[in-house]
Protein backbone atom coordinates (compact mmCIF):
# COMPACT_ATOMS: atom_id res chain seq x y z
CA UNK A 1 0.00 0.00 0.00
CA UNK A 2 1.40 3.39 -0.88
CA UNK A 3 0.66 6.63 1.80
CA UNK A 4 1.16 10.15 0.22
CA UNK A 5 1.85 12.44 2.68
CA UNK A 6 2.20 16.43 1.18
CA UNK A 7 3.85 19.48 3.15
CA UNK A 8 3.29 23.14 2.73
CA UNK A 9 4.08 26.32 4.18
CA UNK A 10 1.58 27.67 6.53
CA UNK A 11 -0.53 30.74 5.07
CA UNK A 12 0.72 33.25 7.01
CA UNK A 13 4.66 32.21 6.78
CA UNK A 14 6.94 33.52 4.25
CA UNK A 15 7.50 30.85 1.02
CA UNK A 16 11.27 32.07 0.37
CA UNK A 17 11.95 29.27 -1.75
CA UNK A 18 8.82 29.59 -3.77
CA UNK A 19 9.75 33.31 -3.71
CA UNK A 20 13.04 32.65 -5.50
CA UNK A 21 11.52 30.27 -8.02
CA UNK A 22 9.21 32.91 -9.30
CA UNK A 23 12.45 35.40 -9.46
CA UNK A 24 13.73 32.98 -11.39
CA UNK A 25 10.68 32.46 -13.82
CA UNK A 26 10.64 35.81 -14.37
CA UNK A 27 14.53 36.89 -14.89
CA UNK A 28 13.81 33.88 -17.95
CA UNK A 29 11.55 36.71 -19.53
CA UNK A 30 8.37 34.85 -18.50
CA UNK A 31 6.42 37.71 -16.90
CA UNK A 32 2.83 36.39 -16.76
CA UNK A 33 3.72 34.28 -14.05
CA UNK A 34 2.53 36.17 -10.94
CA UNK A 35 2.68 33.20 -7.78
CA UNK A 36 4.48 30.17 -7.27
CA UNK A 37 3.60 27.85 -4.45
CA UNK A 38 6.01 24.49 -3.64
CA UNK A 39 4.77 21.76 -1.70
CA UNK A 40 7.05 18.81 -0.46
CA UNK A 41 5.89 15.23 -1.20
CA UNK A 42 6.79 11.63 0.41
CA UNK A 43 5.51 8.26 -0.77
CA UNK A 44 5.25 5.89 1.63
CA UNK A 45 5.47 1.96 0.48
CA UNK A 46 4.36 -0.49 3.28
CA UNK A 47 1.39 -1.64 5.43
CA UNK A 48 1.28 1.16 8.02
CA UNK A 49 -1.68 1.90 10.52
CA UNK A 50 -3.37 5.42 10.41
CA UNK A 51 -1.98 6.04 13.60
CA UNK A 52 1.37 4.76 12.62
CA UNK A 53 1.08 7.31 9.57
CA UNK A 54 0.43 10.41 12.01
CA UNK A 55 3.50 9.78 13.78
CA UNK A 56 5.53 9.90 10.91
CA UNK A 57 3.98 13.20 9.36
CA UNK A 58 3.66 14.69 12.87
CA UNK A 59 6.77 13.67 14.79
CA UNK A 60 9.59 13.45 11.68
CA UNK A 61 8.70 15.38 8.73
CA UNK A 62 6.61 18.44 9.36
CA UNK A 63 8.10 21.84 11.13
CA UNK A 64 4.66 22.27 13.18
CA UNK A 65 6.18 26.14 13.53
CA UNK A 66 5.80 26.96 9.92
CA UNK A 67 4.58 23.68 7.77
CA UNK A 68 1.28 21.60 7.66
CA UNK A 69 0.19 18.32 6.58
CA UNK A 70 -2.41 16.12 4.95
CA UNK A 71 -2.02 12.61 4.02
CA UNK A 72 -3.53 11.50 0.66
CA UNK A 73 -4.85 14.30 -0.76
CA UNK A 74 -3.46 17.44 -1.48
CA UNK A 75 -3.31 20.97 0.41
CA UNK A 76 -4.47 22.68 -2.26
CA UNK A 77 -6.49 21.89 -5.40
CA UNK A 78 -5.32 23.04 -8.85
CA UNK A 79 -7.63 25.40 -10.95
CA UNK A 80 -8.02 26.45 -14.39
CA UNK A 81 -5.28 29.27 -13.88
CA UNK A 82 -3.09 27.30 -11.48
CA UNK A 83 -0.21 24.88 -13.79
CA UNK A 84 0.31 21.99 -11.67
CA UNK A 85 3.66 20.06 -11.77
CA UNK A 86 5.51 17.39 -9.90
CA UNK A 87 9.07 16.94 -9.73
CA UNK A 88 11.06 13.73 -8.43
CA UNK A 89 14.17 11.56 -9.19
CA UNK A 90 15.08 9.20 -12.28
CA UNK A 91 14.99 5.91 -11.12
CA UNK A 92 18.12 4.69 -9.81
CA UNK A 93 18.96 7.93 -8.99
CA UNK A 94 20.11 8.12 -5.00
CA UNK A 95 18.06 10.40 -3.07
CA UNK A 96 19.54 11.34 0.24
CA UNK A 97 16.22 12.59 1.49
CA UNK A 98 14.69 9.20 0.99
CA UNK A 99 17.27 7.33 2.77
CA UNK A 100 17.20 9.67 5.79
CA UNK A 101 13.72 9.52 6.08
CA UNK A 102 13.47 6.19 5.82
CA UNK A 103 15.94 5.72 8.88
CA UNK A 104 14.07 8.39 10.76
CA UNK A 105 10.28 6.19 10.37
CA UNK A 106 12.36 2.88 11.92
CA UNK A 107 13.49 5.80 14.56
CA UNK A 108 10.32 5.69 15.95
CA UNK A 109 9.96 2.06 15.75
CA UNK A 110 8.09 2.15 12.63
CA UNK A 111 9.21 -1.08 10.89
CA UNK A 112 6.56 -2.07 8.36
CA UNK A 113 7.75 0.98 6.04
CA UNK A 114 9.73 -0.54 3.08
CA UNK A 115 10.46 2.17 0.61
CA UNK A 116 10.38 5.99 0.43
CA UNK A 117 10.66 8.15 -2.63
CA UNK A 118 10.23 12.41 -2.97
CA UNK A 119 9.00 14.94 -5.00
CA UNK A 120 8.48 18.32 -5.28
CA UNK A 121 5.10 19.75 -6.68
CA UNK A 122 4.67 23.38 -7.99
CA UNK A 123 1.42 25.21 -8.33
CA UNK A 124 2.06 27.90 -10.87
CA UNK A 125 -0.21 31.01 -11.60
CA UNK A 126 -0.24 32.52 -14.78
CA UNK A 127 -1.11 32.00 -18.34
CA UNK A 128 1.10 29.79 -20.21
CA UNK A 129 2.10 28.22 -23.19
CA UNK A 130 3.27 24.77 -23.77
CA UNK A 131 6.55 26.40 -24.88
CA UNK A 132 7.01 28.22 -21.66
CA UNK A 133 5.93 25.06 -19.35
CA UNK A 134 8.23 23.08 -20.61
CA UNK A 135 11.48 26.44 -20.26
CA UNK A 136 10.06 26.21 -16.56
CA UNK A 137 10.34 22.81 -16.08
CA UNK A 138 13.79 22.09 -18.19
CA UNK A 139 15.90 25.10 -16.95
CA UNK A 140 14.41 26.13 -13.51
CA UNK A 141 12.23 23.11 -11.89
CA UNK A 142 13.90 19.99 -13.15
CA UNK A 143 17.39 18.47 -14.46
CA UNK A 144 16.60 16.00 -17.35
CA UNK A 145 19.99 14.00 -16.21
CA UNK A 146 18.65 13.08 -13.06
CA UNK A 147 14.64 14.59 -12.28
CA UNK A 148 11.38 13.94 -14.40
CA UNK A 149 7.89 15.37 -14.53
CA UNK A 150 5.91 12.71 -12.62
CA UNK A 151 3.32 11.53 -15.02
CA UNK A 152 -0.54 10.42 -13.93
CA UNK A 153 -0.40 6.55 -14.48
CA UNK A 154 3.54 6.75 -13.73
CA UNK A 155 4.24 3.74 -10.86
CA UNK A 156 5.92 5.14 -8.12
CA UNK A 157 8.02 2.23 -6.54
CA UNK A 158 9.23 0.72 -9.96
CA UNK A 159 10.21 -3.11 -9.29
CA UNK A 160 13.90 -2.96 -9.07
CA UNK A 161 15.72 -4.70 -12.17
CA UNK A 162 17.13 -7.83 -11.64
CA UNK A 163 20.69 -8.71 -13.20
CA UNK A 164 21.37 -12.48 -14.53
CA UNK A 165 25.05 -12.84 -14.80
CA UNK A 166 26.33 -12.84 -18.18
CA UNK A 167 30.49 -12.74 -19.08
CA UNK A 168 30.46 -10.44 -21.43
CA UNK A 169 33.41 -10.09 -24.28
CA UNK A 170 34.59 -7.56 -26.58
CA UNK A 171 35.33 -8.58 -30.20
CA UNK A 172 38.62 -6.40 -30.83
CA UNK A 173 41.20 -8.04 -31.63
CA UNK A 174 41.17 -7.91 -35.42
CA UNK A 175 39.44 -4.05 -35.02
CA UNK A 176 40.86 -2.03 -37.70
CA UNK A 177 41.55 1.29 -36.69
CA UNK A 178 37.85 2.82 -37.61
CA UNK A 179 36.68 -0.01 -35.64
CA UNK A 180 38.88 0.35 -32.13
CA UNK A 181 37.62 4.11 -32.14
CA UNK A 182 34.18 3.51 -32.53
CA UNK A 183 34.45 0.75 -29.42
CA UNK A 184 36.25 3.49 -27.58
CA UNK A 185 33.61 5.73 -28.83
CA UNK A 186 30.61 3.64 -27.87
CA UNK A 187 31.78 2.42 -24.84
CA UNK A 188 32.41 6.36 -23.59
CA UNK A 189 36.01 4.90 -22.57
CA UNK A 190 37.54 8.31 -24.12
CA UNK A 191 41.29 5.71 -25.40
CA UNK A 192 42.65 7.46 -28.26
CA UNK A 193 43.75 5.15 -31.22
CA UNK A 194 47.32 4.69 -30.30
CA UNK A 195 45.88 3.93 -26.55
CA UNK A 196 43.18 1.16 -28.18
CA UNK A 197 46.01 -0.54 -29.81
CA UNK A 198 48.44 -0.72 -27.04
CA UNK A 199 45.69 -2.89 -25.08
CA UNK A 200 44.83 -4.36 -28.40
CA UNK A 201 48.25 -5.85 -28.56
CA UNK A 202 48.43 -6.63 -24.99
CA UNK A 203 45.37 -9.05 -25.35
CA UNK A 204 46.26 -10.30 -28.40
CA UNK A 205 49.70 -11.63 -26.72
CA UNK A 206 47.65 -13.31 -24.21
CA UNK A 207 45.57 -14.91 -26.93
CA UNK A 208 42.02 -14.11 -25.90
CA UNK A 209 39.76 -11.05 -26.37
CA UNK A 210 38.82 -8.65 -23.56
CA UNK A 211 36.52 -8.61 -20.93
CA UNK A 212 34.33 -5.17 -20.91
CA UNK A 213 35.20 -4.64 -17.24
CA UNK A 214 38.61 -5.43 -18.34
CA UNK A 215 38.66 -2.48 -21.03
CA UNK A 216 36.48 -0.08 -18.13
CA UNK A 217 38.93 -0.72 -15.90
CA UNK A 218 42.07 0.47 -18.25
CA UNK A 219 39.73 3.02 -19.70
CA UNK A 220 39.56 4.45 -15.80
CA UNK A 221 42.93 4.07 -14.94
CA UNK A 222 44.81 5.40 -17.83
CA UNK A 223 41.81 8.17 -18.17
CA UNK A 224 43.49 11.99 -18.08
CA UNK A 225 41.85 12.62 -14.40
CA UNK A 226 43.62 9.85 -13.50
CA UNK A 227 47.29 9.53 -14.79
CA UNK A 228 47.45 13.38 -16.03
CA UNK A 229 48.43 12.13 -19.56
CA UNK A 230 48.96 15.61 -20.74
CA UNK A 231 51.27 16.91 -17.96
CA UNK A 232 53.92 13.33 -18.29
CA UNK A 233 53.37 13.11 -21.87
CA UNK A 234 55.55 14.82 -24.62
CA UNK A 235 55.59 18.56 -25.84
CA UNK A 236 56.48 19.61 -28.72
CA UNK A 237 57.89 23.13 -28.41
CA UNK A 238 59.73 25.75 -30.43
CA UNK A 239 61.69 22.59 -32.20
CA UNK A 240 62.59 21.24 -28.58
CA UNK A 241 60.87 18.09 -26.55
CA UNK A 242 60.00 18.39 -22.98
CA UNK A 243 59.96 15.22 -21.33
CA UNK A 244 56.97 15.38 -18.68
CA UNK A 245 55.64 18.84 -18.42
CA UNK A 246 55.08 18.04 -14.82
CA UNK A 247 58.33 16.30 -13.96
CA UNK A 248 60.57 18.92 -15.93
CA UNK A 249 58.79 22.04 -14.13
CA UNK A 250 57.12 21.95 -11.03
CA UNK A 251 58.04 18.52 -9.69
CA UNK A 252 62.12 19.48 -10.41
CA UNK A 253 62.09 22.63 -8.82
CA UNK A 254 60.23 21.26 -5.27
CA UNK A 255 62.96 18.31 -5.21
CA UNK A 256 65.54 20.96 -6.01
CA UNK A 257 64.77 23.31 -3.31
CA UNK A 258 64.65 20.09 -0.96
CA UNK A 259 62.87 21.81 1.58
CA UNK A 260 62.80 19.57 4.83
CA UNK A 261 58.64 20.97 5.99
CA UNK A 262 57.60 19.13 2.53
CA UNK A 263 56.78 15.69 4.30
CA UNK A 264 54.89 13.90 1.18
CA UNK A 265 54.62 15.59 -2.33
CA UNK A 266 53.60 14.36 -5.72
CA UNK A 267 52.71 10.47 -4.03
CA UNK A 268 49.63 10.57 -2.73
CA UNK A 269 45.98 12.13 -2.35
CA UNK A 270 47.06 15.24 -1.38
CA UNK A 271 50.48 17.05 -0.33
CA UNK A 272 51.86 17.14 3.59
CA UNK A 273 53.81 19.53 4.62
CA UNK A 274 54.47 20.18 9.03
CA UNK A 275 52.36 22.01 10.55
CA UNK A 276 53.36 22.38 14.40
CA UNK A 277 54.53 19.82 17.11
CA UNK A 278 51.75 17.95 16.98
CA UNK A 279 50.01 17.88 13.60
CA UNK A 280 50.93 18.20 9.56
CA UNK A 281 49.10 19.89 6.89
CA UNK A 282 47.48 18.52 3.78
CA UNK A 283 45.61 20.91 1.49
CA UNK A 284 43.96 19.43 -1.58
CA UNK A 285 42.11 21.54 -4.51
CA UNK A 286 40.32 19.67 -7.44
CA UNK A 287 38.22 20.69 -10.48
CA UNK A 288 34.62 19.01 -10.88
CA UNK A 289 34.00 20.95 -14.05
CA UNK A 290 32.22 18.44 -16.18
CA UNK A 291 29.40 17.25 -13.96
CA UNK A 292 28.94 21.00 -12.55
CA UNK A 293 27.85 21.76 -16.37
CA UNK A 294 25.35 18.54 -16.34
CA UNK A 295 23.73 19.35 -12.91
CA UNK A 296 25.29 22.21 -11.27
CA UNK A 297 24.12 21.33 -7.76
CA UNK A 298 24.92 17.16 -7.52
CA UNK A 299 28.20 18.45 -9.39
CA UNK A 300 29.54 20.84 -7.18
CA UNK A 301 27.85 18.68 -4.04
CA UNK A 302 29.63 15.56 -5.02
CA UNK A 303 32.86 18.03 -6.28
CA UNK A 304 33.61 19.51 -2.44
CA UNK A 305 32.46 15.83 -1.21
CA UNK A 306 35.28 13.98 -3.15
CA UNK A 307 37.99 16.90 -2.18
CA UNK A 308 37.07 16.52 1.26
CA UNK A 309 37.78 12.54 1.16
CA UNK A 310 41.17 13.39 -0.72
CA UNK A 311 42.96 14.55 2.80
CA UNK A 312 40.89 12.00 4.60
CA UNK A 313 42.59 9.30 2.83
CA UNK A 314 46.41 10.91 2.21
CA UNK A 315 48.80 8.94 4.59
CA UNK A 316 46.31 6.83 7.35
CA UNK A 317 43.72 9.45 7.16
CA UNK A 318 43.58 13.81 8.01
CA UNK A 319 40.41 15.28 9.44
CA UNK A 320 39.38 17.80 7.10
CA UNK A 321 38.59 20.84 9.13
CA UNK A 322 38.28 23.90 6.05
CA UNK A 323 37.05 24.44 2.32
CA UNK A 324 37.51 26.90 -0.12
CA UNK A 325 36.76 27.56 -3.36
CA UNK A 326 36.68 29.10 -6.59
CA UNK A 327 34.12 29.41 -9.66
CA UNK A 328 34.45 31.02 -13.27
CA UNK A 329 30.99 31.12 -15.17
CA UNK A 330 29.35 32.84 -17.95
CA UNK A 331 27.61 36.42 -17.09
CA UNK A 332 24.25 36.08 -15.32
CA UNK A 333 22.35 37.69 -17.75
CA UNK A 334 23.75 36.25 -20.65
CA UNK A 335 21.38 36.24 -23.40
CA UNK A 336 19.16 32.94 -23.79
CA UNK A 337 19.09 33.28 -27.85
CA UNK A 338 22.81 33.00 -27.76
CA UNK A 339 23.25 29.48 -25.44
CA UNK A 340 24.84 26.71 -27.33
CA UNK A 341 22.33 23.72 -27.50
CA UNK A 342 22.35 21.03 -24.87
CA UNK A 343 23.48 23.79 -22.29
CA UNK A 344 22.16 25.61 -18.88
CA UNK A 345 21.76 28.83 -18.55
CA UNK A 346 24.72 30.55 -16.87
CA UNK A 347 22.38 32.02 -13.45
CA UNK A 348 21.54 28.14 -13.10
CA UNK A 349 24.89 27.24 -13.50
CA UNK A 350 25.75 29.40 -10.80
CA UNK A 351 23.04 29.27 -8.21
CA UNK A 352 23.47 25.59 -8.34
CA UNK A 353 27.19 25.09 -8.15
CA UNK A 354 27.59 28.08 -5.28
CA UNK A 355 24.86 26.02 -2.92
CA UNK A 356 26.30 22.87 -3.96
CA UNK A 357 29.38 23.16 -2.14
CA UNK A 358 27.67 25.13 0.38
CA UNK A 359 25.36 22.92 1.60
CA UNK A 360 27.54 19.91 1.02
CA UNK A 361 30.11 21.45 3.75
CA UNK A 362 27.95 22.96 6.14
CA UNK A 363 25.98 19.72 6.84
CA UNK A 364 29.43 17.78 7.17
CA UNK A 365 30.22 20.72 9.96
CA UNK A 366 32.99 22.08 7.73
CA UNK A 367 33.28 25.76 7.21
CA UNK A 368 33.87 27.30 3.66
CA UNK A 369 36.63 30.22 4.69
CA UNK A 370 37.29 31.58 1.64
CA UNK A 371 36.71 31.87 -2.49
CA UNK A 372 36.07 34.09 -5.60
CA UNK A 373 33.80 33.60 -8.75
CA UNK A 374 35.01 35.15 -12.10
CA UNK A 375 32.55 35.90 -14.95
CA UNK A 376 33.38 35.77 -18.64
CA UNK A 377 31.45 34.84 -21.63
CA UNK A 378 33.92 31.89 -22.32
CA UNK A 379 32.69 29.46 -19.65
CA UNK A 380 29.14 29.31 -20.90
CA UNK A 381 29.83 26.39 -22.39
CA UNK A 382 31.87 24.56 -19.69
CA UNK A 383 32.22 26.40 -15.80
CA UNK A 384 35.43 25.76 -13.90
CA UNK A 385 34.43 25.03 -10.61
CA UNK A 386 37.44 24.75 -8.09
CA UNK A 387 36.63 22.43 -4.59
CA UNK A 388 39.26 23.06 -2.27
CA UNK A 389 39.73 21.19 1.75
CA UNK A 390 42.67 21.61 4.11
CA UNK A 391 43.01 18.68 6.47
CA UNK A 392 45.07 18.39 9.68
CA UNK A 393 47.25 15.02 10.68
CA UNK A 394 48.96 13.61 13.28
CA UNK A 395 52.65 13.80 13.17
CA UNK A 396 54.22 10.58 11.98
CA UNK A 397 51.08 9.26 10.04
CA UNK A 398 52.40 10.16 6.43
CA UNK A 399 53.50 6.48 5.06
CA UNK A 400 50.97 3.86 3.91
CA UNK A 401 51.78 0.21 4.11
CA UNK A 402 49.65 -2.54 2.23
CA UNK A 403 50.72 -6.62 2.76
CA UNK A 404 50.13 -9.75 0.92
CA UNK A 405 47.13 -11.52 3.01
CA UNK A 406 45.91 -8.12 4.22
CA UNK A 407 42.17 -7.26 3.75
CA UNK A 408 39.97 -4.79 1.43
CA UNK A 409 37.49 -3.33 3.13
CA UNK A 410 34.69 -0.64 1.99
CA UNK A 411 33.26 1.42 4.15
CA UNK A 412 30.21 4.08 3.78
CA UNK A 413 27.88 4.95 0.86
CA UNK A 414 26.23 1.36 -0.80
CA UNK A 415 27.12 1.37 -4.63
CA UNK A 416 24.97 2.54 -7.39
CA UNK A 417 24.13 3.67 -11.01
CA UNK A 418 25.56 7.38 -10.39
CA UNK A 419 28.83 8.47 -11.52
CA UNK A 420 29.79 5.44 -13.94
CA UNK A 421 32.28 6.62 -16.22
CA UNK A 422 32.73 10.00 -14.63
CA UNK A 423 36.60 9.62 -14.78
CA UNK A 424 36.60 9.14 -18.61
CA UNK A 425 33.88 11.72 -18.83
CA UNK A 426 35.75 14.54 -17.18
CA UNK A 427 38.63 13.48 -19.62
CA UNK A 428 37.03 14.37 -22.61
CA UNK A 429 35.04 17.08 -24.37
CA UNK A 430 31.33 18.45 -23.53
CA UNK A 431 29.27 18.21 -26.88
CA UNK A 432 25.82 18.87 -27.40
CA UNK A 433 24.83 15.42 -26.42
CA UNK A 434 26.62 14.87 -23.32
CA UNK A 435 23.61 15.46 -21.04
CA UNK A 436 21.92 12.64 -22.19
CA UNK A 437 24.77 10.24 -23.45
CA UNK A 438 27.04 11.24 -19.99
CA UNK A 439 23.98 11.48 -17.43
CA UNK A 440 25.24 8.43 -15.92
CA UNK A 441 28.32 10.14 -14.90
CA UNK A 442 26.65 13.02 -12.96
CA UNK A 443 26.17 11.95 -8.92
CA UNK A 444 24.48 12.83 -5.81
CA UNK A 445 26.12 13.66 -2.41
CA UNK A 446 25.20 12.39 0.90
CA UNK A 447 27.31 14.52 3.56
CA UNK A 448 25.42 13.21 6.77
CA UNK A 449 26.93 9.55 5.50
CA UNK A 450 30.51 11.16 4.64
CA UNK A 451 30.30 13.03 8.20
CA UNK A 452 29.26 9.76 9.75
CA UNK A 453 31.96 7.90 7.36
CA UNK A 454 34.71 10.03 8.37
CA UNK A 455 34.32 10.50 12.26
CA UNK A 456 34.59 6.49 12.17
CA UNK A 457 37.40 6.23 10.03
CA UNK A 458 39.19 8.88 12.64
CA UNK A 459 38.48 6.48 15.43
CA UNK A 460 39.65 3.57 13.32
CA UNK A 461 42.81 5.21 12.70
CA UNK A 462 43.75 6.39 16.13
CA UNK A 463 43.11 2.79 17.31
CA UNK A 464 45.59 1.93 14.51
CA UNK A 465 43.13 -0.90 13.01
CA UNK A 466 44.46 -0.43 9.53
CA UNK A 467 47.50 0.21 7.37
CA UNK A 468 46.38 2.35 4.44
CA UNK A 469 42.91 4.12 2.99
CA UNK A 470 42.25 6.11 0.23
CA UNK A 471 39.21 7.16 -1.58
CA UNK A 472 36.83 6.07 -4.10
CA UNK A 473 36.87 9.07 -6.21
CA UNK A 474 37.17 9.14 -9.89
CA UNK A 475 37.19 5.27 -11.26
CA UNK A 476 35.61 4.25 -7.89
CA UNK A 477 36.57 0.64 -6.51
CA UNK A 478 38.29 0.79 -10.01
CA UNK A 479 41.23 3.15 -9.30
CA UNK A 480 41.37 2.29 -5.04
CA UNK A 481 42.01 -0.95 -5.00
CA UNK A 482 43.62 -0.73 -8.33
CA UNK A 483 46.15 1.54 -7.08
CA UNK A 484 46.51 0.29 -3.24
CA UNK A 485 47.19 -3.02 -4.72
CA UNK A 486 49.05 -2.14 -7.52
CA UNK A 487 52.95 -3.69 -6.35
CA UNK A 488 51.32 -6.39 -5.26
CA UNK A 489 47.77 -7.70 -6.82
CA UNK A 490 44.52 -8.13 -5.41
CA UNK A 491 41.57 -10.79 -5.38
CA UNK A 492 38.45 -8.46 -5.55
CA UNK A 493 34.61 -10.87 -5.09
CA UNK A 494 32.35 -7.79 -6.73
CA UNK A 495 29.09 -9.58 -5.54
CA UNK A 496 29.88 -9.21 -1.86
CA UNK A 497 30.07 -5.25 -2.65
CA UNK A 498 26.80 -3.65 -1.10
CA UNK A 499 24.87 -2.51 -3.59
CA UNK A 500 21.81 0.78 -3.45
CA UNK A 501 19.30 -1.27 -5.10
CA UNK A 502 19.48 -4.18 -7.35
CA UNK A 503 20.24 -4.94 -10.86
CA UNK A 504 23.59 -3.81 -11.43
CA UNK A 505 26.18 -5.71 -13.18
CA UNK A 506 29.70 -7.19 -12.15
CA UNK A 507 31.56 -3.80 -14.62
CA UNK A 508 28.62 -1.26 -13.31
CA UNK A 509 29.96 -2.39 -9.41
CA UNK A 510 33.81 -1.69 -10.39
CA UNK A 511 33.45 1.73 -12.14
CA UNK A 512 30.59 3.06 -10.37
CA UNK A 513 31.78 6.37 -8.75
CA UNK A 514 28.79 6.71 -6.39
CA UNK A 515 30.20 9.10 -3.34
CA UNK A 516 30.67 8.63 0.19
CA UNK A 517 32.96 5.28 -0.26
CA UNK A 518 36.15 4.75 1.25
CA UNK A 519 38.77 1.93 0.61
CA UNK A 520 40.61 0.43 4.06
CA UNK A 521 43.61 -1.95 3.95
CA UNK A 522 43.47 -3.94 7.31
CA UNK A 523 45.45 -6.84 8.79
CA UNK A 524 43.20 -10.01 9.55
CA UNK A 525 43.25 -9.90 12.74
CA UNK A 526 42.48 -6.33 13.01
CA UNK A 527 38.98 -7.36 11.20
CA UNK A 528 36.28 -8.27 13.80
CA UNK A 529 37.13 -4.92 15.93
CA UNK A 530 37.22 -2.64 12.83
CA UNK A 531 33.87 -4.44 11.61
CA UNK A 532 32.16 -3.50 15.47
CA UNK A 533 33.73 -0.27 15.12
CA UNK A 534 31.72 0.46 12.15
CA UNK A 535 28.42 -1.01 12.97
CA UNK A 536 28.19 0.51 16.31
CA UNK A 537 28.40 4.04 14.55
CA UNK A 538 25.82 3.14 12.17
CA UNK A 539 28.10 2.89 9.08
CA UNK A 540 28.48 -0.06 6.83
CA UNK A 541 31.94 -1.91 6.23
CA UNK A 542 32.29 -5.09 3.95
CA UNK A 543 35.19 -7.21 3.35
CA UNK A 544 35.00 -7.40 -0.34
CA UNK A 545 39.00 -8.01 -1.52
CA UNK A 546 41.98 -9.82 -0.16
CA UNK A 547 45.81 -8.57 -1.16
CA UNK A 548 47.83 -11.56 -3.16
CA UNK A 549 51.35 -12.10 -4.10
CA UNK A 550 50.31 -12.70 -8.11
CA UNK A 551 51.40 -9.01 -9.38
CA UNK A 552 47.75 -9.05 -11.18
CA UNK A 553 44.03 -7.57 -11.10
CA UNK A 554 41.55 -10.39 -10.74
CA UNK A 555 38.03 -9.90 -10.55
CA UNK A 556 35.26 -12.24 -9.42
CA UNK A 557 31.50 -12.56 -9.37
CA UNK A 558 29.91 -15.37 -7.99
CA UNK A 559 32.94 -17.40 -8.43
CA UNK A 560 33.19 -16.37 -12.57
CA UNK A 561 36.38 -14.83 -13.07
CA UNK A 562 35.53 -11.47 -15.09
CA UNK A 563 39.56 -9.85 -14.89
CA UNK A 564 42.26 -11.03 -15.09
CA UNK A 565 44.48 -7.96 -15.58
CA UNK A 566 48.56 -7.25 -15.00
CA UNK A 567 49.24 -4.81 -12.79
CA UNK A 568 52.62 -3.76 -14.57
CA UNK A 569 50.57 -3.07 -17.79
CA UNK A 570 47.43 -1.47 -15.78
CA UNK A 571 49.45 1.11 -14.44
CA UNK A 572 52.49 1.07 -16.77
CA UNK A 573 51.73 0.43 -20.20
CA UNK A 574 49.73 3.78 -21.15
CA UNK A 575 51.61 4.90 -24.31
CA UNK A 576 52.59 8.77 -23.60
CA UNK A 577 51.19 11.56 -25.68
CA UNK A 578 52.95 14.04 -27.58
CA UNK A 579 51.40 17.56 -27.72
CA UNK A 580 52.14 20.53 -30.05
CA UNK A 581 52.83 23.71 -28.08
CA UNK A 582 52.94 27.17 -29.46
CA UNK A 583 52.91 30.40 -27.43
CA UNK A 584 51.72 33.75 -28.41
CA UNK A 585 52.81 36.87 -26.32
CA UNK A 586 49.65 39.02 -24.87
CA UNK A 587 50.17 42.85 -25.62
CA UNK A 588 48.06 44.52 -22.85
CA UNK A 589 47.15 48.01 -23.35
CA UNK A 590 48.84 50.57 -20.94
CA UNK A 591 46.43 51.94 -18.30
CA UNK A 592 46.24 55.16 -17.84
CA UNK A 593 46.15 56.30 -13.99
Amino acid sequence: MITKIELGIQHDEKDVLSMGILKSINDMGIKSVRRVKTFSIFYLLGDLAKEEIEQIGRDLLVDPMTQIYTIDQPLEHASEEIWSVEITYNPGVMDPVEESTLKGIRDLGIGNVKKVKTALKYHIWGVLSDAEKNTIVEKILANKVIQHVVQPEEKIFAEPATYQFQRTEVDMLEANDEQLLKISRDGQLFLNLDEMKTIQAYFKKLGRKPTDVELETLAQTWSEHCVHKTFRGLIEFNGEIIDNLLKSTIMKVTRELDKSWCLSVFKDNAGVIEFDDKHDVCFKVETHNHPSALEPYGGANTGIGGVIRDPLGTGLGAKPIVNTDVFCFAPPDYPMEKLPPGTLHPKRVFLGVHAGVRDYGNRMGIPTLNGAIFFDDRYVGNPLVFCGNVGLLPKNMTEKEVQIGDLVIVVGGRTGRDGIHGATFSSGELTTESETVSSGAVQIGNPIMEKKMVDTLLQARDRKLYRAITDCGAGGLSSAIGELCAEHGAEVELEKVPLKYQGLSYAEIWISEAQERMVIIVPPENQDEILELFESENVEATVVARVTDTHRLKLKYDGHLVADLDMEFLHDGVPRLTRKAVWKKQIFPSLRI
